[in-house]
């Protein structure tokens, strides 16, 4: 039975310390570096506020408007934004607004750029009743919040049923701590 234990011991003992004849290998200090950024790349797509750039970029510009810098976006997608909104929202029709008071023109150019704004200082949310497109928290419902703004005019009543898609819960809860996703099931 002891030298059952003893040759337990020493197979554990191998398989824990891994011995390599290179003597210098004491030698060798191994420094980590960061992120090594060097090389080629390329973006293939832009998701800044989820469903923006599916519903609004006609299909012939999705690769350009994807390889197009944020800050350059409104410049020179807006004018197609615009009329993608104007033929999808009657809430837009003769100066229409929507409930952030933007008509057509004002809320195509936010949207143009596609990225998602954060609050270093203040509530972080896509939208919850007060503070509009400063972050987005797990909990938030953006895409009801975009088809609200999209279909639901000036007070979130026009259209009614373009305006919500019914789904109001995810199917499992949010973890009360890191990394909060519920694991898949």
């Amino acid at each position: 039975m002891k030298t059952i234990k003893i040759l337990s011991v020493i197979a554990i003992s191998l398989l824990a310390f891994n011995c390599s004849n290179d003597d210098n290998e004491m030698d060798q200090i191994i420094t980590p570096t960061g992120p090594d950024f060097s090389g080629t790349y390329t973006q293939d797509d832009q998701m800044g506020r989820p469903a923006v750039n599916t519903v609004f970029v006609s299909s012939s510009s999705k690769d350009m408007f994807n390889v197009t810098t944020p800050a350059t976006q409104s410049a020179a997608f807006q004018s197609m934004f615009q009329t993608n909104l104007l033929a999808l929202s009657p809430a837009y029709a003769d100066g229409g607004m929507n409930a952030l008071g933007q008509d057509a023109a004002a809320f195509t150019t936010l949207l143009a750029t596609d990225v998602l704004g954060v609050s270093l200082d203040g509530t972080t949310t896509f939208y919850d009743g007060t503070n509009v497109l400063t972050g987005r928290a797990l909990a938030d419902d953006v895409i009801t919040v975009e088809l609200l703004l999209i279909f639901g005019g000036e007070d979130f009543t026009e259209n009614p049923g373009l305006s919500n898609d019914n789904v109001d819960a995810n199917d499992k809860d949010f973890l009360p701590s890191f990394p909060y996703l519920a694991s898949p099931w």
